[in-house]
């Protein structure tokens, strides 16, 4: 029996604009992104490397794309859980989208289960007044993954330390901090975040830059029971990712926890 393998970190985008959106990611990151960014191209992927599921999202570069992206992932979520697949759905949001609680409840109705924050593309940081509000709006009921970490002085609003500061103020907020912690920022993860109980990981766009020996330590202080295995698609194709964390040499209950398992637990899949 072949294991099952749930992708926590993908981006999706519709088929008019999805070349766009690969091209604009990798001018922002400036480096190569491989994956096509539609929703038939990840489902190919998924199929040929046998991905039992997997967490769909977009992010929101303006406020009026907020609707029109959660009517999509939506949909598209709910067309590949009858295709078979444990397919879980995060609404967008951004900083200046009117009223929130309205949309976030919405969202809820459409059978998404959290909130996509990418604080560096959106260009607000995470402790503004504007992201507080989505925090209050989200505490207990949905899980907010945000894009932690950067190396450039230009993206300093995603901070590990500012994501610990906020969870002072929303203590039962749940969240993925993506890339383990903070993208390029790891030490300063392990300082401020590593430990928290309120915080899970996915290892998405982390292991391309990082040692095996690196990423397998790291993952360890975030805890094995609380990382999950992601590609960020279209940043990494499924099968690159995979032969990037086979290098690692986990154990097979410590495989099958990132691989699957500890998804399953938060996701309730």
């Amino acid at each position: 029996m072949s294991e099952k393998i749930f992708d926590a970190h993908v981006h999706i985008y519709p088929d008019a604009i999805a070349e766009r959106a690969r091209v604009a990611l990798g001018n922002f990151y400036q480096f190569d992104v491989p994956g096509k960014g539609t929703y038939a191209g990840y489902l190919e992927e998924c199929r040929q490397n046998e991905t039992t599921g997997f967490l769909v999202f977009s992010v929101a570069t303006t406020a009026h794309q907020v609707k029109s992206i959660n009517d999509y992932v939506a949909s598209r979520m709910t067309a590949a859980r009858q295709e078979g697949f444990e397919a879980v759905g995060f609404a967008a949001m951004h900083q200046d989208f009117e009223d929130v609680e309205a949309e976030l409840e919405r969202a809820i109705s459409l059978g998404l289960s959290g909130i996509k924050i990418h604080p560096d593309i959106q260009r607000f940081d995470l402790l503004d007044e504007r992201m507080f509000r989505i925090a209050s709006a989200a505490e207990g009921r949905l899980i907010i993954n945000f894009h932690m970490g950067d190396d450039r002085a230009e993206y300093r609003y995603s901070e590990p330390k500012k994501l610990a500061k906020l969870l002072e103020h929303f203590p039962k907020l749940t969240v993925i901090a993506s890339h383990l912690g903070g993208y390029r920022a790891w030490d300063e993860a392990a300082e401020y975040l590593y430990g928290n109980p309120m915080v899970w990981y996915d290892n998405s766009s982390a292991l391309w830059a990082i040692s095996p020996e690196r990423a397998v330590e790291i993952t360890r202080a975030c805890g094995v029971n609380r990382v999950m295995f992601g590609t960020d698609f279209p940043v990494m194709r499924i099968r690159e990712y995979l032969d990037l964390f086979d290098q690692e040499g986990w154990g097979q209950a410590e495989r099958e926890a990132i691989l699957y398992h500890n998804a399953k637990r938060l996701f309730g899949l």
